[in-house]
């Protein structure tokens, strides 16, 4: 039973090649597979709650996060490598194919898996995916994305996530960030905090959608944005997928956390999306 749950979940581990990946189950129906990078599955606990009703829904840790640990530490936690563990946990789950909600890092990783995996997904709903590769400033962001990794990586955390935060665009009040990124770090949120500045952030910004692939692939494509995400750097790169696919973004309640801050109003917008309203 998943201690942040509060339906009936069964938490398990799927060992694979080089890994251990941490994932819940709750639920019966339709398979539903929340995905976040760096978000592990306590962060859509909430919403996963709410879809229980009528989905078997899945959450995972991705890998070198929280309770999917890896071999090696030091592994750079690409898309891809992303991609395969979902699609190898929705194997081992036999009950597809999924629908695949991704936010941030995890709408990224499943746009990944629909390019590799057509066949395990019905729909992606890529929720402010950070595709900076369709942006035209690009080569100016990932100078930033690097200049952040590696503040983080002189010991300056707080200086991190501020240039982190000033690059999204996100306008964080000084006494939120305060509590929020300027305390002293447990062990485990130092160590995860550390894996995503060293070994996640640049892999997941620099990939870039085979648009062809995605087209063929016969997966639905819904790309989401946050109606208070406006003018912040998810919202721009959410409007340049949108406009590549040639379709027209889908807005959800809240803003790039709206998942979590606002669920209730997000399932309810979701069920609309997936024609279950």
């Amino acid at each position: 039973m998943s201690s942040t749950s509060t339906v009936p979940t069964t938490a398990r581990t799927l060992e694979i090649p080089g890994a251990r990946l941490y994932y819940e189950v709750r639920g019966e129906g339709p398979l539903v597979a929340l995905v976040g990078a760096p978000m592990d599955a306590t962060s859509f606990a909430p919403l996963a709650d709410l879809l229980a009703a009528e989905h078997t829904v899945l959450t995972t840790d991705p890998r070198g996060v929280k309770r999917s640990v890896l071999d090696d530490p030091e592994q750079e936690s690409t898309p891809q490598l992303r991609a395969d563990d979902l699609s190898l946990l929705l194997a081992h789950l036999n009950a597809g194919p999924a629908t695949v909600l991704g936010s941030s890092g995890g709408a990224v990783t499943a746009l990944a898996l629909a390019e590799a995996y057509p066949e395990l997904v019905r729909t992606v709903v890529a929720h402010e995916a950070p595709l900076i590769e369709l942006l035209p400033d690009r080569e100016q962001l990932h100078a930033q994305t690097e200049d952040i990794i590696a503040t983080h990586l002189a010991g300056d955390v707080r200086g991190a996530w501020a240039k982190f935060l000033d690059q999204a665009n996100i306008d964080m009040p000084e006494e939120m960030f305060e509590t929020v990124f300027g305390g002293k770090r447990e062990p485990q949120q130092a160590a995860d905090e550390y894996f995503w500045f060293a070994h996640e952030l640049r892999g997941t910004t620099h990939w870039r959608p085979d648009l062809a692939a995605l087209r063929s692939s016969g997966v639905g494509i819904v790309v989401g944005i946050g109606e208070g995400s406006t003018d912040q750097i998810c919202d721009r790169t959410s409007r340049a997928l949108a406009t590549a696919l040639g379709i027209e973004p889908t807005i959800f309640p809240g803003d790039h956390l709206g998942f979590v801050e606002e669920a209730d109003a997000f399932v309810v917008r979701l069920r609309e999306v997936l024609g279950e309203s």
